[in-house]
């Protein structure tokens, strides 16, 4: 029997023990190369074809979920396709470190290996379908976004959407013009992280769809996560095999646009040829393990696992309010919030290295949590749950706990956020620089940042409830908050912010008694940047 979800997670917990006897020195002779290279296959490039999404970040974030008009943008053309990618997982920044070029893409990835690639699955785009704009025409076929280049390689020819309609029975992918779909590398992560690659994968493609959907959402197209699918479909359209990469997610971009009918969802397999990632490429069975637990075998299967789902906003895996003193978020109203557009709030997204111990505004503060966590459009979280202006309820699976030491007009101390009521509970009073960086691997940045924010679910009522694949919904569910919390803080020209590893039963301790029970997923921090 694979490792099954508890098992995994408990198997990858860090703690300080674990953490000193794991630690080895890393062979950088045999680092992978952060990009996935094919052997003589057609491209289309894309570079010229970038259109900077102007919507301001803070609006972008937070819109709301994909049932809004969806046809208010024109249809989407390789220009849609180009910026959707580029500004997802494209190289945004270089910078000149130690006499050599570092490439820093869009969205953070764990040690900036950036081991998630993406896959654009497409009928005809043809734009506004006029002579003049033949060039912006994509033709049906199945491609790969090449961040190097930022150009498509032409996996597959004709129209072949529906594999993924039928692979994840849900009616937004059989409508959808294209749809993009995430994947990890396993190794180019595992090199230097080793099992835990597995909670980095939706950690990473976390991050990264964040900012897809606030792109497509600014070109003002349906977008929404899809996780409920037929796995190894998707492998084989893809063309990839699951031990070495394979598929998380699935992106519906646009509306409008059926599957012909009937749709086939019969594929020859394709194996293309690669170039090797290193000279030694490792496996960890432990990874593929955890991926074969949660594998859904056809859409019937991922249609029954979909509606275990919650539902009338009930939420699995997190804790009721307590009796601790509220505080009421203050966030900026649209008018007066930061305008700084979502594209360039992009190119100056980093991952802070060292924090001032300076002290935020609360209102910063409140902005950025109000703005992330407005129900993040995943297909798991259960379409008849929203309400009658369409937005999806608050977090589903993950609890937000935070430790503040550097908030003008919020006492420091621990708190239970709640984001239904739009409320922090406070837990406990007091400065805790000392924990926070301990709680952080001993990490000095946890300590300096104003603020950590760490999501944690209940797994075992996870589990329990939705089973194996339940894991990757919640790790998913938190970084796509986290991603939006990024960018949340790149769009104030003050503020900085960083993920960080963390010691997880030292966590849960910390937060107990709420949080008992509980285990972190993923822990982001923010302040103003040294």
């Amino acid at each position: 029997m694979p490792a099954g979800a508890l098992e995994y997670h408990e198997r990858t917990k860090h703690s300080p023990r674990s953490v000193r006897e794991g630690s080895t020195g890393l062979n950088f002779d045999n680092k992978p190369r952060p990009y996935k290279a094919y052997v003589d296959l057609p491209s289309i490039p894309l570079v010229e074809r970038i259109r900077p999404p102007q919507q301001p970040a803070l609006s972008a974030i937070a819109e709301p979920t994909p049932d809004g008009d969806s046809r208010r943008g024109r249809d989407p053309d390789r220009e849609t396709v180009t910026t959707l990618c580029y500004y997802a997982a494209g190289i945004t920044k270089a910078i000149d470190l130690r006499n050599r070029t570092k490439l820093f893409r869009a969205a953070a990835t764990t040690g900036a290996l950036y081991h998630v690639d993406l896959y654009v699955v497409c009928g005809d785009l043809e734009g506004p379908g006029n002579d003049s704009n033949a060039d912006l025409d994509l033709e049906a076929g199945v491609y790969h976004f090449d961040p190097r280049t930022c150009s498509l390689d032409v996996l597959r020819e004709g129209d072949h959407r529906g594999v993924l309609a039928a692979a994840s029975e849900y009616d937004p992918v059989a409508d959808a013009p294209l749809s993009v779909v995430a994947t990890s590398t396993w190794w180019r992560n595992a090199w230097k992280y080793e099992a835990r690659t597995f909670r980095h994968a939706f950690w990473d493609s976390g991050t990264t769809l964040a900012n897809l959907l606030a792109v497509a959402h600014a070109l003002d197209y349906r977008a929404e996560v899809v996780t409920g699918f037929a796995d190894r479909p998707v492998a084989d359209l893809l063309g990839v095999d699951p031990e070495r990469e394979a598929p998380l997610e699935i992106v519906p971009i646009g509306a409008d646009a059926p599957v012909p009918s009937p749709a086939s969802a019969d594929i020859d397999p394709i194996d293309p040829a690669t170039e090797p990632l290193s000279s030694n490429e490792r496996e960890f069975p432990l990874i593929h393990e955890a991926w074969q637990a949660g594998t859904l075998e056809d859409g019937g299967a991922t249609e029954s696992w979909r509606a275990r789902g919650p539902t009338e906003n009930r939420t699995i895996g997190t804790r009721d309010p307590g009796n601790g003193e509220r505080v009421s978020l203050e966030p900026v109203d649209p008018e007066t919030a930061s305008s700084r557009p979502l594209h360039r709030t992009i190119r100056r997204r980093g991952s802070c290295r060292e924090y001032e111990r300076e002290p935020i505004s609360f209102r910063q503060l409140s902005t950025m949590l109000d703005r992330a966590v407005r129900g993040v459009p995943m297909d798991v979280r259960g379409r008849d749950d929203r309400s009658e202006t369409g937005v999806d309820p608050p977090l589903s699976f993950v609890d937000p706990y935070l430790i503040v030491n550097g908030v003008d007009g919020l006492e420091s101390g621990s708190y239970h956020y709640h984001p239904d009521a739009g409320e922090l509970e406070r837990l406990q009073s007091g400065e805790f620089r000392r924990e926070a960086s301990h709680l952080a691997l001993d990490q000095r940045l946890g300590g300096d940042a104003a603020v950590c924010i760490y999501f944690l679910t209940d797994l075992e009522a996870l589990v329990e409830e939705f089973g194996d694949r339940g894991y990757r919904a919640a790790q998913l569910e938190a970084a796509l908050t986290a991603g939006r919390l990024y960018l949340g803080t790149y769009a104030h020209r003050t503020l900085g912010g960083t993920g960080l590893t963390f010691y997880d039963d030292i966590v849960t301790d910390f937060f107990a008694p709420r949080a008992a029970g509980q285990t972190p997923l993923f822990l982001y921090t923010v302040g103003r940047p040294a």
